[in-house]
């Protein structure tokens, strides 16, 4: 186990990206017996900076003066997320991972002023159609009493042998939920959120960087997509968990829809007919609708 004290800054995220550029090619996703090591990084007394957290805010469309928006603590534990995965002993390479879907669950709510010690570790690959998946978990703590964590799917592409899950005869697509709002993203979205959260993937930032990866303009952070649609919601102090799953990447700039079932327990971000992102959420007091 690996012990910090205090937060990583983004200058620490930043030399993450370099390390995994560097590292990336030598290791080869796939390879038979890849296995994750039991790696677990802490960082203790980590101190929630208000005007960090008011800049995350306004960029994600919460309230500056409400409860700890959901998917906060998910911005102060990835600079550890990164660091392990970029780490010589993490068996994937980070270049190319793609964030495939994310579960994050409250357990009780914690103040801005919590110092908080956050925990990050790898719990299992997974064989999947397109490559192999790895299950990346940061944990919050206050007090020694777990109030926060998150799990989230990392998949590295490579060529498989595992067959799709054949789909059920006569089932139908996911249901397009009625639009809520539509919301023009500008060009420059990736560097604003990443200014506010410390993410500067270079895939976020200008098209040339975009490029260099595969994509013909710059991308939305799948996170930024994330806190947006829980920010829209009604009342989303009220939202304990949330299940996301990230479907197509939202090329910058781009008009897009945000779109949600009555109760607000279901919701979609599309562009016409392609579907980004599809979630739900369970709010306090009880199941999706309560």
């Amino acid at each position: 186990m690996t012990s910090d004290d205090g937060c990583c800054p983004s200058r620490t995220l930043t030399a993450s990206l370099v390390r995994g550029a560097l590292t990336s090619p030598f290791k080869r996703a796939g390879r038979s017996g890849a296995t994750l090591t039991a790696d677990r990084l802490t960082a203790g007394n980590v101190r929630i900076t208000p005007g960090a957290l008011a800049s995350y805010s306004r960029i994600c469309g919460f309230r500056e003066s409400g409860p700890l928006p959901l998917t906060y603590p998910h911005v102060l534990g990835f600079p550890l997320a990164m660091r392990l995965m970029t780490g010589h002993r993490f068996p994937l390479p980070v270049v190319g991972l793609v964030h495939t879907w994310i579960e994050i669950t409250r357990h009780r709510a914690s103040p801005a002023t919590d110092l908080l010690e956050l925990t990050v570790y790898a719990d299992g690959l997974t064989p999947h159609r397109r490559g192999t998946e790895v299950t990346m978990v940061t944990e919050a703590r206050s007090h020694d009493e777990l109030v926060w964590e998150s799990r989230s799917g990392y998949l590295s592409r490579h060529p498989t042998t595992t067959a799709a899950a054949p789909a059920a005869v006569g089932a139908a697509p996911a249901a397009e939920l009625p639009a809520v709002a539509e919301w023009r993203l500008r060009g420059d979205l990736g560097r604003r959120y990443g200014a506010a959260s410390g993410d500067r993937n270079p895939i976020h930032l200008y098209p040339l960087t975009a490029r260099l990866f595969g994509f013909p303009r710059a991308i939305a952070h799948g996170m930024w997509t994330v806190a947006r649609c829980l920010a829209e919601a009604d009342d989303p102090g009220r939202i304990r968990a949330v299940r996301a799953d990230f479907k197509a990447p939202v090329l910058l700039p781009a008009t897009v829809t945000y779109a949600a079932d009555g109760s607000g327990s279901a919701f979609q971000l599309r562009s016409g007919s392609r579907i980004h992102l599809t979630g739900s959420t369970t709010r306090d007091g009880g199941g999706p609708d309560s």
